[in-house]
């Protein structure tokens, strides 16, 4: 988990440089697809390999596809347009028109820690861990559990967690760059008002437990969209193509804060899969009631950054000074 952590950031990092601020919502949306593919991978190719083959596979597979990618990342990622013989250029965000100078890693640090948008995002994506995790860990769980587990959504979880994340992730990039003029807090508001929604919506669905399952996958795709816009755009469009890695760090940080968070939340008040209490459909109440917080806070956040935009400062100009006249 330490070094899974690497990941994103890196990739971040990567894409600050290569994209302009005015397309990084539609890439950002391309790029999810692939993190949507790894959780297809993870959770439908995950139980099949531990059916066929024997339990090792479920760490050997996984280590195979990373060695090929390294290989290929060593070979064919570069840092910047400039790194693989092209032209760098302007990307307009909060770098642009800055000193190229370096600074120290304390600096930059604190200008992020004290950067208002970077906090409140970092808030907002709390709440985005928590409620991304609670859908996506338990979801299995409360279906096996109320006798939903022959249903389509709970056989091909893989699949339908990737459609919801592929969908979720080309709709905000795409409606973030061409409706709301490159502002994410925008669509991660609309995405949260679904979250809520259907946290709200689960409840008197109780009654009918497989309707749930599909509210649940609606929900999927709306916060794998505002963990794409917030985690992987936001924190390039406002940390900059310079401190991208850090703002995203911070972000992600506080991301795995709010998963943790669910986890003692729902582990306390939740019933153990496999248990009488757990095919109880009322000792899961606690399970969307527990969300309605969270989506609130995250909602009120994204709509206060709603008209939130990055101002680069103006491109320097060196003047050179000019020389003597020969006499």
């Amino acid at each position: 988990m330490y070094f899974q952590s690497f990941g994103a950031v890196s990739i971040v990092k990567v894409n600050s440089s290569w994209f302009h601020l005015r397309e990084r919502g539609t890439f950002g949306g391309i790029f999810g697809i692939l993190i949507s593919l790894g959780l297809y991978f993870a959770f439908d190719w995950g139980f099949r390999i531990a059916e066929k083959f024997e339990i090792e596979w479920l760490f050997i597979a996984p280590a195979i596809i990373l060695a090929v990618f390294w290989v290929l990342s060593f070979l064919f990622v570069h840092d910047t347009p400039k790194d693989a013989g092209l032209v760098d250029f302007d990307v307009a965000d909060a770098s642009s028109g800055q000193s190229d100078a370096p600074e120290t890693a304390v600096a930059v640090i604190k200008r992020m820690l004290t950067n208002r948008i970077i906090i409140v995002i970092a808030v907002i994506e709390l709440c985005s861990g928590f409620l991304r995790q609670g859908i996506l860990k338990w979801y299995r769980d409360f279906a096996s559990g109320v006798g939903e587990k022959g249903s389509y959504i709970y056989e091909h979880w893989g699949m339908v967690s990737c459609i919801a994340g592929i969908t979720g992730g080309l709709f905000a990039g795409l409606i973030s760059d061409h409706l709301f003029q490159s502002r994410r807090a925008p669509v991660s508001s609309v995405l949260y008002g679904i979250m809520l929604a259907g946290a709200i919506l689960i409840i008197p669905l109780f009654a009918f437990p497989a309707a749930i399952s599909w509210v649940i996958a609606l929900m999927a795709m709306a916060i794998i969209g505002v963990h794409g816009m917030l985690s992987g755009v936001a924190s390039q469009d406002f940390g900059g193509r310079r401190n991208a890695g850090v703002a995203t760090g911070l972000i992600d940080g506080f991301v795995y804060l709010g998963t943790a968070m669910q986890a003692i939340v729902y582990g306390n008040i939740l019933p153990e899969k496999k248990t009488p209490e757990a095919s109880d459909v009322t000792n899961w109440y606690g399970w969307p009631i527990a969300m309605l917080p969270m989506a609130v806070i995250g909602l009120a956040l994204a709509t206060k950054l709603w008209n939130a935009r990055v101002h680069p400062k103006a491109p320097q100009v060196i003047v050179a000074p000019p020389t003597a006249k020969p006499r």
